[in-house]
């Protein structure tokens, strides 16, 4: 939910500034970390009114004044289309295509009102900049970004995250394919501990190019200098801004109570106990390759654990079904939810069974797809890993398949290409922390095919050796497509072909596909 008002007098703790106020009611201290629900009257919470106003939208467009009491000229508040109605100021916000679609006033109170479209909202001052560039900067507040233009002599994009440092690193990773395509990212956020925290967050989304602003001692934000006509110290330390590098060396003798902590269980186990068993289930920052012969249910493997996934966790989950149009690939997911296939022609069921099929997976607001309309180059597949990750927060994404990806190169050479995207991969993984489970065809063996039943193998896997020398997990699936029992026919073997984790390899887990259901389940040979 957004903030509709900040920095508000917390009544639990005192704190002058460190309430703010989601559109829904409830209040949350940034400073206390109290959270308290609407009262009974929904719009009255710590006695301010939250007032967020419906569209058709109300834009004040007029009197581009200078902001004197914080040294912004009328040039500056013009081009970033703040106004002056009364006492109050009117920041209009734009969609991304320039479009005003919200706007937020501010009272001499300090309170906040939001009218219009808040939700598509982009960043303050996104639209007056072209995308690309060497510097953008980004700061926590209108004024702020207003002020930071100004004394960088109008010359580089200044942009303001919509709610302060609370909600800074999500507002950033709504906006990250924009912001990602400058060279360097400066973050100038306020020099309080909160602001400093919002900094750290949002610095680690752009990594190597991220610069830190350094505030000088008495200086809070970008406005401080503006106003004690600084601005030579400003452009300074802008200039100065160092580049973020994450912490990462760590004396041994410093890990006793570290290493002393029980060892944390898998982010999510597999939903099969079987595989569970060998690999202590999925972990994010894990690459795990899933492989079999043509045909043999891979996808519908990885469906089953994407559905399990939704169901045991929090998470957003990216899926790049490449061989599948995104309505297959969406009916696809659907029908697990309503254990019964409806990507088939068949199928009967009802509108009420699929809109509680919708509402249960791609209406949790959790599920990505990638429409890819044939564009399958390895630049394009791995920024849309990239953007699944940092800019949607897909802690979790599908990768199906990589020989699609490999037949699309140019160059014609299958093992280069395959190293290439498969180095690549692995280095999103380790920057971004995903846990991405990634599914590649085998090589054909000299003897019976994998459509016949033939076991799997590292060796079978495509290119140099990249696909298992990069993955953490290589999972393998065994079925015989072609035997005469229907049993034998619909029953998928997972093989545990590669275990980083704990080193266990070997059969998993047998299960048994349902014609009926579309699923997946485990059995136990005995019951074959």
């Amino acid at each position: 939910m957004p903030f509709v008002q900040t920095h508000l007098p917390c009544n639990e703790c005192g704190s002058s500034d460190g309430l703010s106020i989601n559109d829904d009611g409830w209040s949350h201290c940034f400073v206390c970390e109290a959270r308290t629900a609407p009262t009974a009257d929904v719009n009255q919470v710590n006695h301010r009114e939250v007032q967020v106003e419906a569209i058709p939208l109300s834009v004040t467009t007029e009197n581009y004044v200078t902001i004197i009491e914080r040294g912004i000229s009328s040039d500056t508040a013009k081009a970033y289309k703040c106004s002056k109605d009364g006492q109050s100021y009117h920041f209009n916000y734009t969609d991304g295509t320039g479009a005003i679609i919200a706007e937020k006033v501010r009272t001499p109170q300090k309170d906040f009102r939001i009218s219009g479209d808040w939700k598509n909202a982009v960043l303050y001052g996104q639209n007056l900049f072209s995308k690309g560039g060497k510097f953008v900067t980004i700061v926590e507040g209108e004024f702020d970004a207003m002020a930071a233009y100004q004394m960088l002599g109008s010359k580089y994009p200044v942009v303001s995250v919509r709610n302060g440092a609370a909600s800074a690193a999500k507002d950033i990773r709504k906006q990250y394919e924009w912001l990602d395509s400058f060279d360097n990212v400066v973050i100038c956020f306020d020099g309080d501990e909160a602001g400093q925290r919002a900094a750290s967050q949002v610095a680690e989304i752009f990594g190597s190019k991220a610069k830190v602003f350094k505030h000088s001692d008495g200086m809070k934000d970008a406005c401080d200098y503006l106003q004690n006509k600084q601005m030579k110290e400003f452009t300074d330390k802008w200039w100065a801004s160092e580049q973020h590098v994450p912490d990462g060396i760590v004396a041994g003798n410093s890990l006793y109570e570290e290493v002393m902590k029980p060892v944390a269980p898998a982010d999510v186990n597999y939903p099969f106990e079987g595989l569970t068993k060998l690999t202590y289930g999925v972990r994010k920052g894990e690459l795990v390759t899933i492989t079999a012969g043509s045909g043999l249910g891979k996808s519908q493997f990885v469906r089953e654990i994407v559905w399990h996934i939704l169901n045991k966790t929090e998470d957003n989950i990216g899926l790049m079904f490449l061989e599948e149009s995104v309505r297959k690939t969406a009916l696809s997911i659907m029908s697990l939810a309503a254990n019964q296939p409806l990507h088939l022609p068949d199928s009967d069921a009802t509108d009420e069974e699929k809109t509680d099929a919708y509402n249960a997976t791609l209406g949790t607001d959790r599920l990505y797809l990638f429409d890819h309309f044939g564009s399958t180059s390895v630049d394009n597949i791995i920024n849309r890993v990239k953007y699944l990750a940092k800019g949607l927060g897909c802690n979790y994404i599908v990768l199906d398949h990589i020989s699609i990806v490999v037949s699309a190169q140019a160059s014609g050479d299958e093992r280069k290409a395959i190293d290439e995207i498969m180095t690549r991969l692995r280095m999103v993984v380790q920057e971004t922390g995903i846990a991405l489970l990634v599914v590649s065809h085998l090589k054909r063996p000299e003897s019976k095919g994998h459509e016949e039943g033939a076991a799997t193998s590292l060796a079978q896997l495509r290119g140099s050796g990249s696909i298992a020398q990069l993955s953490d997990m290589v999972i393998g699936l065994e079925r015989n497509g072609q035997a005469e029992d229907e049993i034998e026919r619909n029953t998928t073997r997972v093989r545990v072909l590669k275990n980083r984790f704990c080193g266990i390899t070997g059969p998993a887990c047998a299960l048994l596909y349902s014609r009926d259901t579309g699923r997946m389940t485990e059995v136990n040979d005995e019951d074959l």
